[in-house]
């Protein structure tokens, strides 16, 4: 064995075996050292052990060492709706929670940048993300899901009062932000289909989307114009979902349909798309998400739509894969 094959085998070990084989050239010794999913001190210390271990090879003058990192590959589940005021932030958290419960490794970015809400939602107002290499670090929200919102990086109150640009830009630090353990990105859309969903759709290019309507015709004629969005772009669509579907008296027990009924189920099949979930009008969903505790991470029944939604999410994610 010569003294480079020694060396190297050192250094292998002091890294974990994430280095290259060093090559020494005119006193210069190279290699390149695998620092995906290191932290900035743990690369710094890796860093220094390996530059002191190759100093002390004979005509080593000096170190040069190319950091790299496998890009971590993230599956982006846009959940999206033509109009505001269906409720789709709400699916959105729940969904994420709902996964979470499931096993998926997931995270969530409120896209929403013009309105905010998911720190309400996932009792996380107030915080404020840290930063690492010029990257956002999420903030860990309720029912342990890692986020990113607007509403983090604004004051409370604040209106946000941006172009485009700047909107797509703020979009994209979030998205491309450390989701360093996360293997899905529920993004929470803003209603409509303006620049930040063209953003999505033609650079972070999502694997699938999530249509979130109320039963109303008018609703739903705002839910198609979304639809036809992410099928321009060739997103796939993974289906649509009735939110606010009937509401059950607390006092009597009588359900009724202030909004309708089927009507998402019905714009569904007459697209050709899978019909996800039906959703109801529910004063304990209301109470909870204004709370902060999702109720995707309870027991009771207001949780189980959520936790079937997500059933049916996850296995889409599965055959996808």
């Amino acid at each position: 064995m010569t003294d480079i094959d020694t060396l190297s085998e050192r250094l292998a070990a002091l890294s974990d075996n994430r280095v290259s084989t060093p090559r020494l050239r005119e006193g210069a010794m190279t290699l390149a050292l695998d620092v995906g999913g290191l932290s900035a001190e743990e690369r710094s210390a890796m860093v220094a052990a390996i530059e002191k271990e190759a100093r002390k090879h004979p005509g080593v003058e000096t170190v040069r060492i190319a950091q790299t990192a496998e890009r971590h590959a993230v599956t982006i589940i846009a959940v999206a709706s033509g109009k505001g005021g269906v409720g789709k932030s709400t699916v959105s958290a729940n969904l994420a929670v709902a996964l979470a419960r499931l096993g998926v490794r997931v995270g969530l970015v409120d896209a929403d940048i013009y309105g905010p809400s998911q720190p309400r939602l996932l009792a996380s107002e107030g915080e404020r993300p840290q930063a690492e290499d010029k990257k956002l670090i999420p903030i860990r929200g309720a029912g342990g899901v890692p986020m990113l919102s607007m509403g983090h990086l604004a004051q409370p109150g604040q209106a946000i009062a941006w172009r485009g640009p700047m909107a797509a830009n703020a979009l994209g630090q979030m998205i491309d932000a450390k989701w360093d353990d996360i293997d899905v990105l529920v993004v929470d859309m803003p209603p409509g289909t303006g620049d930040v969903q063209l953003s999505m759709v033609q650079k972070h290019k999502p694997a699938g989307a999530v249509i979130v309507s109320t039963p109303q015709d008018l609703a739903l004629i705002d839910a198609t114009r979304a639809v036809n969005l992410f099928e321009q772009a060739g997103v796939p669509m993974i289906g649509l979902i009735e939110n606010m579907a009937g509401y059950v008296c607390p006092h009597c027990g009588e359900m009724s349909d202030p909004f309708g009924a089927g009507g998402a189920e019905s714009a569904a099949r007459v697209m050709g798309l899978p019909f996800l979930a039906r959703i109801p009008l529910s004063i304990g969903i209301r109470t909870a998400s204004d709370a902060g505790t999702p109720p995707a991470a309870g027991s009771d029944a207001d949780a189980a739509p959520f936790l079937a939604l997500a059933a049916t999410v996850r296995d889409w994610l599965t055959t996808q894969n």
